[in-house]
């Protein structure tokens, strides 16, 4: 599966003062800290070619640590750009996803972990917008047991420094506006065949809390314990693969909607509440037929309900920019000017998206 088809179609740490120093030089070193700007570096998205050359990948893992580079989401396991990315100094995490599964292995053994929308249909059997829309029912145990599986089995590599997790959401109540066309579709308002998760455990766990069933209710996409009570089924999912990287001492990171506003609007993530190391957003601005500017207010809504729990890089879409390096130039400096950590970037990496993005 490559997320590029559906694309086209840290923690704080403290230092302890030792005893015996001055006051007035405690002061003045946390004043120097607290002065001193916030270190900016940058992240990509890519897929590894595993017949690349190892002196091409030398070079350009290079060449993306002198632009500010510090971090790779590896789509697919490759050691060799694993360990190619560490030795010049970039941190490669594998980049899984989370709630999306469509391998035929999984269908065929078990059907009944899948979604079923407000209709009732099936995931499995009625995938919706595109064929490799399968997504997972995240009240099911069996399901937490089977993802908390694959991040263990990602972690206990040597070569891999953390996880990131993508599709780690319900499907898309509501596509970004730019893509309604594509489909054919209208969705001014939710409807049925896209509204995630009514499956018997959803709404059995669900009864069980409210004392009443979500598809007896006249309007179930109205009710905001039922929105709720979705965006707790995924935290709980995240904080729970959380705990797994936290027992391989290694981060854990999420790419995920582009404001908290809008990634519980559409797809029921509260991704402000979740237990990461760092957050991606996907600022895609021409996905919602926004500017360049629309990067910035991006940033600060998600900065602002981070409230410092951790740093957040802003995904930015590089054919948005349509080449225009000034455009691009500007976004990363949006991004920074409103809270980000630096951004992360989805697209092809050339010699002059290197130097726009150079720290």
């Amino acid at each position: 599966m490559d997320k590029r088809n559906f694309i086209k179609s840290l923690g704080v740490g403290s230092v302890a003062l030792l005893p015996g120093v001055p006051a007035l030089a405690k002061e003045a070193t946390a004043a120097a800290k607290e002065a001193a700007p916030p270190k900016i570096a940058h992240r990509v998205w890519i897929n590894p070619n595993k017949e690349d050359a190892e002196a091409d990948i030398q070079k350009r893992y290079a060449d993306y640590k002198k632009a500010g580079i510090s971090d790779i989401y590896f789509e697919d396991d490759s050691e060799k750009h694993f360990r190619i990315a560490k030795k010049n100094g970039i941190k490669a995490h594998r980049w899984i996803w989370t709630m999306n599964r469509g391998e035929k292995e999984l269908l065929a053994a078990h059907p009944e972990w899948y979604s079923q929308n407000r209709k009732g249909e099936s995931c499995a059997t009625n995938p919706p917008y595109v064929g490799y829309y399968r997504w997972l029912c995240p009240s099911k145990p069996e399901t937490l047991n089977y993802l908390k599986q694959q991040v263990e089995n990602a972690l206990s590599k040597d070569y891999i420094d953390g996880i990131h997790l993508d599709y780690v959401r319900y499907c898309d109540v509501i596509l970004p506006v730019n893509l309604w066309s594509k489909y054919g579709i209208d969705q001014s308002k939710e409807l049925p065949e896209y509204d995630f998760c009514y499956c018997e455990t959803c709404r059995n766990a669900y009864k069980a809390e409210k004392g009443k069933d979500p598809l007896e209710m006249e309007h179930p996409d109205q009710s905001p314990s039922w929105r709720k009570f979705r965006y707790d089924r995924i935290t709980n999912i995240v904080n729970n693969l959380a705990k797994v990287a936290q027992q391989h001492k290694k981060p854990i990171t999420a790419a995920v909607f582009p404001t908290p506003e809008i990634a519980k609007r559409i797809v029921r993530q509260d991704w402000t509440n979740w237990h990461l190391d760092a957050v991606n957003p996907m600022i895609y601005h021409g996905f919602y037929q926004e500017d360049v500017s629309w990067i910035g207010d991006a940033v600060a809504e998600g900065v602002r309900a981070l409230n410092g729990r951790f740093p957040l890089y802003a995904g930015l879409f590089l054919p948005d920019f349509n080449g225009n390096m000034d455009d691009l130039k500007r976004g990363v400096a949006l991004a920074v000017k409103n809270g980000a950590a630096g951004v992360s970037l989805f697209g092809d990496l050339t010699p002059e998206v290197l130097a726009a993005i150079a720290v």
